[in-house]
């Protein structure tokens, strides 16, 4: 591999600095009509679940059952049979593994609390997609275990604001991917370029000493 001259490609990225400004304008603004005109905005909508209810009788041990379960319930939350209960109630025009993909079930700070996350295109058919799932998996908890300390706590709310379009941060990430990318083609070019530059170079190449060099002369005189 040649060896880099770092002052040369220095000053070869200085001399092309207008190309390098180019570059990631052109890139940041490709990016910004992709965020505004192309990318499809997506909304979040959740409701969480209180695995205790709000019974006095309820035991330490029932309270740190309900902890552990949370992984289950999880997994009963995006069951198939709740799922497709859900898409038969709203009409929806989807299938089980589609809506499966919408929806995320975490546990809150590690405690008996769940929250149940729908992304959708639309942010109403996430809302109500979050309170139906809640619904349906109140009423599978409590024909599979047989308890009662299972209650929504939080019912879904309609969020207006895409959660993954952010203009300010985004052009902040385009300038940042346009410089990689036009720095790259810079050292890309750099590398590649064969022609002599300098005397310096010339003696490098044929190590002689250089007895004397012409320079450029333009007719306007400045040169």
């Amino acid at each position: 591999m040649e060896e880099i001259d770092l002052k040369e490609l220095f000053e070869f990225i200085k001399n092309k600095l207008g190309l390098l400004i180019i570059i990631t304008v052109g890139i940041c603004l490709l990016g910004c009509v992709y965020g505004l005109f192309l990318q499809k905005p997506m909304y979040k909508s959740y409701t969480t679940i209180i695995l205790s209810g709000s019974d006095s009788q309820i035991t330490q041990s029932e309270l740190s059952l309900s902890k552990s379960l949370v992984d289950t319930y999880a997994e009963i939350v995006k069951s198939r049979r709740g799922l497709e209960q859900v898409i038969e109630e709203l009409n929806l025009d989807t299938t089980y593994e589609k809506l499966s993909n919408k929806i995320s079930v975490t546990s809150v700070n590690n405690t008996e609390i769940i929250k149940i996350i729908v992304t959708d295109t639309d942010p109403t058919e996430a809302k109500n997609i979050a309170n139906v799932t809640a619904n349906y998996f109140t009423k599978e908890v409590v024909d599979l275990y047989k308890v009662n300390n299972v209650n929504v706590l939080d019912e879904a709310n309609t969020t207006n604001i895409p959660y993954n379009i952010n203009v300010a941060k985004q052009i902040i990430i385009y300038l940042f991917i346009g410089f990689i990318i036009g720095a790259g083609v810079l050292f890309i070019i750099f590398y590649f370029d064969r022609t002599i530059k300098s005397a310096e170079q010339v003696e490098q190449k044929i190590k002689l000493p250089i007895l004397g060099s012409v320079e450029e002369f333009n007719k306007g005189g400045k040169k």
